[in-house]
C-alpha cells in the first residue's frame, strides 16, 4: 500500500511567492532598519563613559546567503575584549569575581526586527 497524490492546476501562485521572496530586499530600505538599529542599541547600551554606546555601526552585506544587516561595535577594552559583548554576556574580574551580564542588545533590535519583519510580509504579499 502506497500513498497517492492528486494534483490538479498549477504552481503559478507558489512560483510567484518564491520569485518574489527572492528579491525582497530590493523594495526595502535596508539602511533605514540599520540605522534605527544603531540607535536603538546606542539608547539601550549601559552607559558610564558613553564609549561603547557610541562606537555602534551597521553594515549591509549581500553575497550567496542573501542579505544581512550586521550591527557591530567598535569599542575593544584593552585592545582585545568586546565591551559591548562583555556588557551582553557578563565577565570575569581581575579580582576572581564575576560581572552579570545584562541583557539589551535584543530588546533594542527586537522593534526593529518586528518592524522590517512586517515590511518584508507586506513586500511578498505585493502590498
Amino acid at each position: 500500500m502506497g500513498i497517492k497524490f492528486v494534483h490538479h492546476g498549477n504552481f503559478s501562485k507558489t512560483e510567484k511567492f518564491f520569485r518574489r521572496s527572492k528579491d525582497i530586499t530590493r523594495n526595502i530600505d535596508l539602511d533605514k532598519y540599520g540605522q534605527a538599529g544603531v540607535e536603538a542599541l546606542r539608547e539601550y547600551t549601559p552607559k558610564d563613559t558613553g564609549l561603547t554606546a557610541n562606537s555602534w555601526y551597521y553594515e549591509i552585506v549581500h553575497d550567496t546567503d542573501g542579505t544581512r544587516i550586521i550591527w557591530s561595535n567598535s569599542n575593544l577594552g584593552k585592545g582585545w575584549a568586546p565591551i559591548a559583548i562583555l556588557l551582553q554576556f557578563g565577565h570575569a574580574t581581575g579580582n576572581g569575581g564575576f560581572v552579570e551580564g545584562q541583557d539589551y542588545i535584543n530588546p533594542a533590535l527586537r522593534p526593529i526586527f518586528n518592524e522590517l519583519a512586517e515590511q518584508a510580509w507586506k513586500e511578498m504579499r505585493g502590498k
